[in-house]
């Protein structure tokens, strides 16, 4: 399947140009960032403009990327998942932005995940190592207190 997908990359020179990046692609798998959800509406928009980022820098890796909510807002796994489908994708791969692997990593996201999976048999559902679970975080921790 192919499909033409606009990236805008901003990259500032001395002239702080933006330029429009114009990729061809073959992929038919959507990256999904899975994340708890929050009664707190600006807890919610930071998972939205994470999402935004990662499809600035990655947009040419996959049909789509979306991000979803395991409780509390929208859209849910379930309806994420659909959308996915909707929009031509044979594989879903959900990241869960999580910090530790407790029920919602362990249980609550799988569950999900094969509810949809005996809907969609036909899909390729895969869920990565959750956020946590990097080596990278250590790092990310030390560099977040070395600016304070």
């Amino acid at each position: 399947m192919n499909q033409l997908v606009v990236c805008y990359d901003i990259q500032l020179n001395n002239a702080k140009q933006v330029t429009n990046k114009v990729s061809t692609y073959m992929s038919a798998t959507s990256l999904l960032i899975v994340a708890h959800g929050s009664r707190r509406p600006q807890s919610n928009t930071e998972v939205k403009q994470l999402t935004q980022i990662i499809r600035e820098k990655a947009c040419s890796k996959y049909l789509s990327i979306s991000h979803a909510f395991l409780e509390l807002a929208d859209p849910s796994i379930s309806d994420a998942i659909d959308q996915c489908v909707e929009q031509g994708a044979k594989e879903v791969l959900l990241l869960p932005y999580f910090l530790s692997a407790g029920r919602h990593v362990q249980q609550d996201i799988p569950e999900e995940v094969a509810k949809k999976q005996a809907q969609y048999p036909q899909l390729k559902i895969q869920i990565a190592t959750y956020l946590g679970a990097s080596d990278a975080i250590a790092d990310i921790m030390l560099s977040l207190v070395e600016k304070t």
